[in-house]
Formats: structure tokens, C-alpha cells, sequence
């Protein structure tokens, strides 16, 4: 973005959300999210499927009510001992292409259409198995999820929340980049619901920084990214100083958006 402004912005008066990414992957990571799920420093939790920690995960999510989106996962080879050997071996041809070459996300594959296609319903219908419903919202692992296969596809469903682009300010990313961020987050908007902005938790030492976005989120519908197993951000998030910083902007204890809006 070339300025912090809403596009397609939400009615609801402002918002901010703080959502965990990588809940299941593994047993230490869903602990210290459900940790910060427990303290009221996490709204929700973005779930990966198929790997070492996803079953205890869904029961967890139950038994304390969490939010959990689904967390598509592209990059990281999916480590469940139930996990069909083909679908293995479909993700690994996805992942050895994306991870190629840093420009290979925004190209679209047609040799690889139906094992991006395979791999999104697997773990949408895993998804299911565990957690007893469609999942609602989607974001993806490394932000793969936005990956030009995946989007112009429309492997996800109509309707559904998914994660927008990382907003910056000019200077941040080069103008290609911010244009091309822009470009795509306005095909999400007809299709998807949207927060307004994106940002990641770190770096947490820029105060200043966090001080803006806390207060955009007086105003605007913000998602702040966070990752619970990295021990700066665990400590950041369980010791109280996230919420004191705040400023009065209303954090949401789940992930909600207003189907009214985009």
C-alpha cells in the first residue's frame, strides 16, 4: 500500500485482531498459543493440518472454545503418520516449485493446477475430520495462500475470510511490489472478506511502529500476525506488554468480520 488507508474496509468501527499462526504443528507450539489463547493476548489461531501435533490441536480448540482458521500449508512437508502417501508426494512437487525461485509464487503453473487443486481439498476436508465444521477463514503457511495457482483458481471458497497482503507504507517494498500487493488484494476484495490491514507482530523493539498500528486499529479492522513458538514474541504476548499498549484499541477475542463488509 502506498499509504495507510482502508481499501474495501469493513463497516465495523475498528478492530484489532491478534491471530497465532502454526497452531498444530507441533506440541510446543500449540501450547504456548493456547497459553496466550488462556491471557486473552490471542483472539484465534490459524490450524495446520496433517502434521506431528494437528489431532491434539482440534481437541484442544474444542475443549477451550478457540477460534481456528485453516492455515494452508504449501512449504512444510505435512509430518502426520495418517497423511496418504499421494498427497505427500503432490505437495512436495507444489513445494519443490514455489520454493524455486522467490518470483515463482506469482506465476501461475498450469502443469501443476491439479496438485495445488488436491492438496487445497485434502486439507480442507482434514480440516472438517478434525474440527467438525468448514473452516471459515484461510491464511497460509509462508503466506502461500496467495499464490497465483491457488488465487486465480479459486481454490478457496467464495465468501470465506482470508488473510490480505502485509501493508506497508511507501518506501518499505519498491513501487512494483506495493502495486502488485495492491492489485492482488482488490481481486480478494470482490471475492473474500478482508481485514483492512495486515502487519506482523515483529519487530517488536520499533515502538513506534506498533504505537501506529495500535492506533489504526482505533479505526480500522486490523490483523496483527503473531508466532507464539518464537520465544521474543511468547514473552511479548504472555507478559501483559502487548496489552498495555494498546491505547484503548478494542481487541477482538475472536476472528470476526461483518458479512456486510468485504
Amino acid at each position: 500500500m502506498d499509504s495507510f488507508e482502508p481499501r474495501g474496509a469493513s463497516p465495523q468501527t475498528g478492530a484489532l485482531i491478534i491471530n497465532a499462526d502454526d497452531w498444530g504443528r507441533d506440541r510446543e507450539t500449540t501450547d504456548r498459543t493456547l497459553e496466550c489463547v488462556m491471557r486473552s493476548s490471542v483472539s484465534s489461531v490459524s490450524a495446520m493440518v496433517f502434521m506431528d501435533d494437528s489431532s491434539r490441536a482440534a481437541d484442544l480448540a474444542r475443549q477451550h472454545s478457540v477460534d481456528a482458521g485453516l492455515h494452508l500449508n504449501f512449504s512444510s512437508p505435512f509430518e502426520a503418520s495418517h497423511c496418504p502417501p499421494r498427497l505427500r508426494e503432490h505437495q512436495r512437487k507444489v513445494s519443490s516449485y514455489l520454493l524455486r525461485h522467490r518470483l515463482a509464487q506469482v506465476v501461475f503453473h498450469p502443469g501443476l493446477r491439479g496438485s495445488f487443486g488436491y492438496v487445497v481439498r485434502q486439507q480442507i476436508d482434514e480440516y472438517r475430520r478434525l474440527y467438525g465444521a468448514e473452516p471459515a477463514r484461510f491464511d497460509g503457511h509462508h503466506h502461500m495462500h496467495l499464490c497465483a495457482n491457488v488465487v486465480f483458481d479459486h481454490l478457496i471458497p467464495a465468501g470465506a475470510i482470508v488473510r490480505r497482503n502485509f501493508s506497508f507504507q511507501a518506501g518499505e517494498k519498491s513501487t512494483a511490489n506495493r502495486r502488485y500487493r495492491r492489485w492482488l488484494d482488490g481481486r480478494l476484495a470482490r471475492r473474500f472478506r478482508l481485514t483492512d490491514f495486515l502487519f506482523n507482530l515483529q519487530p517488536m523493539e520499533d515502538v513506534t511502529r506498533l504505537d501506529r498500528i495500535f492506533a489504526l486499529a482505533r479505526g480500522s479492522v486490523v490483523e496483527l500476525e503473531t508466532h507464539p513458538t518464537i520465544p521474543a514474541e511468547y514473552s511479548f504476548l504472555t507478559n501483559g506488554e502487548l496489552l498495555r499498549r494498546t491505547g484503548g484499541a478494542p481487541v477482538l477475542s475472536r476472528f470476526t468480520l461483518s458479512r456486510d463488509g468485504n
